[in-house]
C-alpha cells in the first residue's frame, strides 16, 4: 500500500485545504508558503497508474469539497488540493479493465468540508466508476482471491463515515484499522509496528501497518526547504525496508503495509515476496 496515495500532484494555486489550521491558511497567502507546503504535502511521486503497475494494491485516500465552489465536486487533499476524485477513480478503473484478476483496496478514511449531500455525490461516483466490480461486505475470512475471481469483483471500498450502512458495497472503516505511530523517530516507529501487530485482531478485520514517519511542526521549521522526502524518508527507508523483510504474513503477522515514496526502494516487491512464506507453509503442511 501507499500512504496518502494521491499526493503525487497538489495544486499550489488552489486555496489551502480545510484539513489545515487557521494559522496555516493565513500564512499561505504568501506564495512561498505554498511552495514549502507542497514539499511537505507530497508523499508519493508516482501516479495511480504507475503505483498500480509497480504492485501497489491498497490506496490511502483523504477527500474534501472545495469550500465556496459551486456544485459538489470532491477532490483528494493533503494540505493542498489534489486531482478530482472522479479522475482518479477512472484512472484506476482503466487498469482494472486491462487486468481482470487484480484486486484493489480503496480506503476513504478522512473527509473534510463534506455534508451528507457531498457523501451521496461521492458514493454515486464510486458506484459509477466500478459498478459490478465492487465487492459487497462479507466476512473478511471469506474474501480470498478465488472468491473475488469467481464473483468477478475487483474493488473493496472502506468508508469511514456512517453512511456506509446504507450501501452494501461500502465496508465500514472498522474493518480496516490502521494504527498511526505519529513519530519522527524510526526506532519508535518500528517498536510501534511490532506492538500493534501483537495487538492485531485475529479475525474479522484487515490490518494496516503504517511504516511512515510523521513530521512535527519543529521538524518542518528546521528543514523548511528540504521537504519530507529529503528530511525523513530517504534516510530512514532502508531501515524500514529491513523491518519489512523480517515480517511474516498471515493471522499473527502483517497484512497490508504502507509507505511514503514507494518507488525509492524495492518496497512493493519486498512486501509481495512475503507471500511466498505462506506458500512454503502450505507446501510443508501438505
Amino acid at each position: 500500500g501507499s500512504h496518502d496515495s494521491f499526493s503525487y500532484w497538489v495544486d499550489e494555486k488552489s486555496p489551502v485545504g480545510p484539513d489545515q489550521a487557521t494559522a496555516i491558511k493565513r500564512l499561505a497567502r504568501i506564495s512561498l508558503v505554498k511552495k514549502i507546503m507542497k514539499k511537505w504535502s507530497v508523499t508519493q511521486n508516482l501516479t495511480f497508474k504507475e503505483q498500480l503497475e509497480g504492485g501497489i494494491r491498497y490506496f490511502d485516500l483523504r477527500v474534501s469539497s472545495k469550500p465556496g465552489e459551486i456544485g459538489q465536486e470532491i477532490y483528494f487533499i493533503h494540505g493542498l488540493f489534489g486531482i478530482k476524485v472522479w479522475d482518479g477513480l477512472k484512472e484506476i478503473n482503466i487498469f482494472l479493465e486491462q487486468h481482470p484478476k487484480e484486486v484493489i483496496f480503496l480506503d476513504f478514511n478522512h473527509f473534510y468540508a463534506m455534508d451528507d449531500s457531498h457523501h451521496f455525490f461521492l458514493i454515486n461516483r464510486i458506484h459509477s466508476a466500478f459498478g459490478s466490480k465492487l465487492c459487497s461486505v462479507e466476512c473478511v475470512e471469506y474474501v480470498t482471491l478465488e472468491y473475488m475471481w469467481e464473483k468477478k469483483h475487483q474493488v473493496l471500498i472502506f468508508y469511514h463515515y456512517p453512511l456506509y450502512e446504507e450501501y452494501p458495497f461500502l465496508w465500514p472503516g472498522s474493518k480496516m484499522p490502521a494504527p498511526w505511530a505519529n513519530t519522527t523517530n524510526v526506532h519508535k516507529l518500528l517498536q510501534f509496528l511490532e506492538t500493534t501487530l501483537e495487538e492485531r485482531s485475529r479475525y474479522g478485520t484487515f490490518h494496516v501497518s503504517q511504516a511512515i514517519l510523521t513530521p512535527r511542526v519543529k521538524t518542518i521549521a528546521r528543514h523548511l526547504i528540504r521537504g519530507l522526502k529529503n528530511t525523513l524518508v530517504h534516510r530512514n527507508l532502508p531501515m524500514i525496508l529491513n523491518w519489512v523483510k523480517e515480517q511474516k504474513p498471515g493471522v499473527r503477522g502483517v497484512n497490508i503495509i504502507t509507505s511514503d515514496f514507494v518507488e525509492l526502494v524495492d518496497f512493493a516487491a519486498t512486501v509481495i515476496a512475503l507471500n511466498d512464506l505462506l506458500l512454503e507453509e502450505d507446501e510443508s503442511a501438505t
